[in-house]
């Protein structure tokens, strides 16, 4: 197929002293020609094109054929920007023509199993933003790579990770490897886009490469879960247990959970009235009123005594006024103002105090 095509099937009308009495063939132009013009048309319009997406080759030569051109007459535009139309309207629906791109279409959309076999039997790497993947990764995943990695390539890691979670991964590092990093980031300023790029791609494929795993999070995460949803008789019952079995396992899962007696230890005074917004007004009250039966008093006394003034005498006439309620319905008050608490330490909105900082 010829690079050069005639812009459109019907002549343009040529203007000749004030009345249209002839006709010019179109010119000749080649599709990136072509290309260059609507997309050159279609950012004059405002229009957010994502160039990037293309690939490379297709970039450079968009570019260069834009680079060629200077003035493009208002005929030859309306023909190129019909022709274009009419492509358009032609296209039923655009499928991505190869197994990488159906594969990047249906990301996340099929299980992460059959997506690694089905790139390991085609031979295709994920394409899209190295950092983008990255920046979706958990701190068990990303923390052996700032803990293993060179010092240098840990600072520009930290450097593309959004900042919740960055101070999140230092937060999990040795106090000297910590420092280390962030000394380091201060000498990023000299990196390339093309090394940043080349980093990415390497770490990207470095922990894909690591073999799927059945669950997303590790046993102690998976049963600290199970035991913060699972009453205090129930939690109390099974960490007892553990510790029988295998004391190491049975002290991690403790650091794991967060139950309301954690309050007063866990959370930060300052951050009692972001958590209060979003804690069911219900809730609260319910499980103050029975906390003195639990011996939890001091997780009462930590809220109230970190809110407003004139909030906390209304709290505490409102618990007054609630008597003594269920234990049942207070496990479930209680389980439904740490689950708020979690939601806001998932969402990276809240940093929890570790264990060995209380300690």
């Amino acid at each position: 197929m010829t690079d050069l095509v005639p812009v459109s099937a019907t002549p343009a009308p040529v203007q000749q002293g004030g009345g249209f009495s002839s006709t010019r063939t179109p010119p000749l132009l080649s599709r990136r020609a072509k290309a260059a013009i609507v997309v050159r048309l279609l950012l004059n319009e405002g229009a957010d094109i994502p160039l990037e997406e293309l690939p490379e080759d297709l970039q450079a030569h968009l570019t260069k054929a834009m680079g060629s051109m200077r003035v493009v007459d208002r005929d030859t535009l309306q023909l190129v920007a019909a022709e274009f139309a009419e492509e358009v309207e032609r296209i039923g629906l655009s499928l991505p023509g190869s197994m990488a791109g159906a594969l990047d279409a249906l990301d996340g959309k099929i299980s992460a199993q059959t997506a690694a076999r089905l790139r390991k039997e085609a031979g295709v790497k994920r394409g899209g933003d190295p950092w983008q993947r990255i920046r979706e990764m958990g701190p068990d995943t990303l923390l052996p790579v700032l803990e293993e990695e060179a010092v240098e390539i840990a600072a520009v890691m930290l450097s593309k990770l959004d900042v919740t979670k960055a101070a999140q991964l230092l937060g999990l590092l040795p106090g000297p490897r910590a420092r280390q990093i962030t000394y380091a980031v201060s000498q990023t300023g000299a990196v390339t886009p093309e090394a940043v790029e080349r980093i990415g791609l390497s770490l990207a494929t470095q922990m894909e490469a690591q073999p799927l795993r059945a669950f997303d999070n590790g046993p102690v995460e998976r049963v600290g879960a199970i035991l913060n949803s699972s009453t205090s008789t129930t939690r109390d019952e099974m960490l007892a247990g553990l510790e029988e079995t295998d004391e190491g396992f049975a002290t991690a899962v403790r650091k794991a959970i967060f139950t309301f007696e954690n309050i007063p230890t866990r959370i930060e005074p300052r951050d009692v009235p972001r958590i209060l917004r979003n804690v069911e007004q219900d809730d609260l009250i319910m499980a103050f009123a029975g906390a003195p039966a639990m011996g939890l008093d001091t997780s009462v006394e930590f809220v109230l005594t970190n809110m407003s003034a004139r909030m906390a005498d209304q709290m505490r006439e409102e618990v007054e006024e609630a008597g003594t309620p269920k234990p049942a319905d207070v496990e479930t008050a209680m389980g439904n103002v740490v689950k708020a608490i979690r939601d806001m330490e998932a969402s990276g909105n809240l940093m929890l105090i570790t264990q060995e900082e209380e300690e």
